[in-house]
């Protein structure tokens, strides 16, 4: 039993938007570092957000897209370059444009492969994350 039901199948989810997998990226990645800080620290709440936040903020995304494109598959990159392109009318108020960007695609790459149901391969991309 899955936790939270996944229903669309990979066509269905190419035909979303990049964006809509950011939106979702943003969630699943935001919740991954938030559980990995709860089981690796004994920090209070408001450390833990302090400490989310050197993950989480658009230039720390950039950063690790940057540093794990090289591990990406063809099809990875794919999804990576219509995130990073997909026209998004949204200013940063926090983040240069280039990495809000990057951060996008990141979390773009994190939401396609979390509802393709890409569960391996989106924990090995998570724990680079981490590392």
């Amino acid at each position: 039993m899955e936790l939270i039901d996944r229903e669309k199948n990979e066509t269905d989810v190419n035909m979303l938007s990049p964006l809509t997998w950011a939106y979702i990226g943003d969630a699943v990645y935001e919740l991954y570092i938030r559980t990995n800080l709860v089981n690796n620290t004994k920090l209070k709440p408001h450390k833990l957000h302090i400490e989310s936040i050197k993950y989480v903020k658009a230039k720390a995304q950039a950063d690790i897209l940057k540093s794990i494109e090289e591990k990406l598959s063809n099809h990875e990159k794919d999804i990576v370059r219509r995130a990073r392109n997909a026209e998004n009318h949204h200013l940063p108020k926090n983040a240069n444009p280039a990495d809000y960007m990057y951060s996008t695609a990141f979390e773009g790459l994190i939401g396609y492969l979390y509802l393709t149901k890409q569960d391996e391969r989106l924990k090995e991309i998570l724990k680079m994350c981490v590392e």
